[in-house]
């Protein structure tokens, strides 16, 4: 029975390493559709998406039997409920890929105009989804740890980006159709960070059974 709980973890772990790969994938693939103004180089966000979508359920199934077949305790239980959440942050991360990709394409016709702060962003927002992904699967606290920190950069970022398509518009240097696109993908890099801050989160509770969500740790 231990032996077969051991296969289900292991199997648990691969699905979640598939979806953390085609998220990550597909963000770098928005990244760059956006940056380089390359409609194409947008298609693996939207590939990716239905596997994802696909990977989610499995796993919540896996989890659930889990539960009903083996009543997990102390760190396997911990185990297990960090996959859960990770598991649906992992789907959600996923449509905000979808999010920047459309509003990406969208953006690859318009007049060319200030990007804001989104290339940067952009880098900020990736490797944070990096590092909470490898912390997890190497469970390493100082990577996690170094995630949540980076969350209020990106909070920075999203806030200048708003004020600055704002700005813009107002001054007849944009126009409303593009700040409202560039606005859109600030908004759902946001909200990738803050998922990644709840991977990040989940991977200390895991370790040390500690619960830090809503600030970091002293």
């Amino acid at each position: 029975m231990e032996r077969h709980f051991e296969r289900e973890l292991t199997e648990l772990s691969h699905k979640l390493e598939q979806m953390t790969s085609l998220c990550g994938e597909g963000l770098r693939a928005a990244a760059r559709a956006f940056n380089e103004a390359d409609t194409a180089a947008a298609e693996p966000a939207f590939q990716n998406e239905r596997r994802i979508n696909q990977l989610e359920i499995e796993i919540d199934h896996s989890v659930a039997d889990c539960f009903a077949l083996f009543q997990p305790v102390a760190v396997d239980l911990r185990f297990l409920l960090a996959i859960l959440k990770i598991n649906n942050d992992l789907e959600r991360i996923g449509d905000h890929v979808v999010n920047i990709a459309q509003s990406a394409v969208t953006s690859a016709s318009q007049p060319k105009a200030s990007r804001l702060e989104l290339p940067r962003m952009l880098d900020v927002t990736i490797n944070m989804f990096a590092d909470a992904s490898r912390s997890f699967f190497s469970r390493d606290l100082e990577t996690a740890r170094a995630v949540l920190e980076a969350d209020d950069m990106v909070d920075g970022l999203n806030r200048s980006n708003t004020r600055e398509a704002i700005q813009m518009v107002k001054a007849g240097t944009m126009e409303l159709e593009q700040a409202l696109e560039l606005m859109r993908i600030s908004r759902n890099l946001e909200r990738i960070g803050d998922l990644s801050t709840n991977i990040a989160e989940e991977v200390i509770f895991h370790v040390q059974a500690k619960v830090v969500k809503h600030h970091v740790e002293e």
